[in-house]
């Protein structure tokens, strides 16, 4: 028995004593480790994720990536038939799927098309329940029928198509990739230097769902401007865009959430983008 016991049945002395001298070091010499260890996790992440650079050969902007493009298409071509499987494999209609491979061609042999090079692909899914459309690294880009069924004409599915494009000519899968791994980093190394403290586990936690929340509205307007920007390239009427936005409203069921809680922007946001972007590259 360590220590030793009063009539009290308290024990005083000994290094098990939280209360005492010994006790207390110990403690805090461990809380400045875990400090210093979180401390240092954190820049090392934000050192690899500032310092690690390309430049988009379509914008010119310089871009905090996590693959070269040779890469991206690699992984998109890989992950391409899973995601399809995903919703129920490719639509056997072969007609709707010349359709759409004749539309999104349109759209990627304009001039800004060209410019980024990658091997395009144009999925239609099979799924008829989950309305969406999405974009891989690379060039893989799908659309459900759920959707394609709901579009009224060409320019409204160039719109959609567009949009997807957008998204692999910004490289979002790469950049959004590269900064959920700095989110995750600094999340880690939180809970390294608070020693695994529950709340600024889940504080850091938080902050990192809206940081990349936030992340992606961004990245939704953007693919909306190119889409715009596309179509008039292409010879598609751009106001089918604004159509778009309806038929998703309307598939949502008209539910709201405050858009900071979302990954998309609001439909009214994204409608009065899109009329700007109309208004800018009419000029």
């Amino acid at each position: 028995m360590l220590g030793n016991r009063s009539k009290q049945g308290r024990y005083y002395g000994g290094t098990g004593d939280p209360y005492s001298r010994n006790g207390r070091g110990a403690g805090t010499s461990r809380f400045k480790l875990m400090l210093i260890i979180g401390l240092a996790m954190a820049a090392f992440q934000a050192f690899k994720y500032f310092t690690n650079t390309q430049t988009n050969p379509v914008t010119g902007e310089t871009q905090r990536v996590q693959w070269s493009t040779e890469e991206e298409v690699a992984l998109g071509i890989q992950s391409a038939p899973q995601m399809a499987q995903q919703y129920g494999g490719l639509h056997p209609d072969q007609r709707a799927q010349d359709y759409l491979d004749r539309v999104g061609e349109r759209l990627v042999n304009t001039p800004t098309g060209r410019l980024s090079e990658y091997p395009y692909e144009f999925h239609l899914l099979a799924d008829p329940n989950v309305v969406n459309a999405f974009a891989l690294p690379g060039g893989q880009t799908f659309i459900t029928a759920a959707l394609f069924n709901k579009l009224e004409d060409e320019d409204q599915l160039a719109g959609i198509m567009g949009h997807e494009i957008g998204h692999v000519i910004e490289r979002h899968g790469a950049e959004r990739m590269a900064k959920t791994g700095f989110i995750q980093g600094i999340i880690q190394s939180v809970l390294i230097g608070s020693g695994g403290d529950a709340t600024m586990a889940q504080i850091a936690n938080v902050v990192g769902n809206y940081a990349n929340m936030k992340y992606g509205r961004d990245q939704e307007l953007e693919s909306d401007n190119w889409g715009v920007k596309l179509m008039l390239e292409s010879g598609y009427d751009p106001e089918a865009m604004i159509g778009v936005m309806d038929i998703l409203e309307a598939a949502s069921g008209g539910s709201r959430v405050p858009e900071i809680q979302s990954s998309h922007p609001s439909p009214e946001n994204r409608r009065e983008q899109i009329r700007e972007a109309i208004k800018r590259y009419k000029k």
